[in-house]
């Protein structure tokens, strides 16, 4: 009885998949715009609503102020939520232009 189990041989990498250089070209035009759009939501969470952050205290949540909230709590959760939207766009362009991982 062996105490390594008999491996099942190297399989080959499938061949690069050629691809239509207008469709290349689309495929990034989108990809670039989703990135675009990503970093805009970083900027805004990172400064726009820091920078607003002390007119936004005279509002409560939970008993704190709402500037104090979002520097601490708000922003922390829009990256979160930004990641995971990021991700589902990615996926769904790369779907679209059947370069999606298995």
């Amino acid at each position: 009885m062996a105490l390594v189990p008999d491996e099942a041989p190297p399989t080959k990498a499938p061949p690069p998949v050629e691809i239509d250089p207008r469709k290349a070209e689309a495929y990034w035009a989108k990809t670039i715009r989703l990135m675009w759009i990503t970093l805009g939501i970083w900027f805004f969470a990172s400064f726009v609503v820091h920078l607003f952050a002390p007119s936004l205290n005279p509002i409560h949540i939970l008993g704190f102020p709402l500037g104090f909230y979002m520097a601490a709590q708000g922003s922390l959760i829009i990256y979160v939520v930004a990641l995971f939207w990021f991700a589902r766009a990615q996926n769904k362009i790369d779907e679209e232009f059947d370069v999606a991982e298995e």
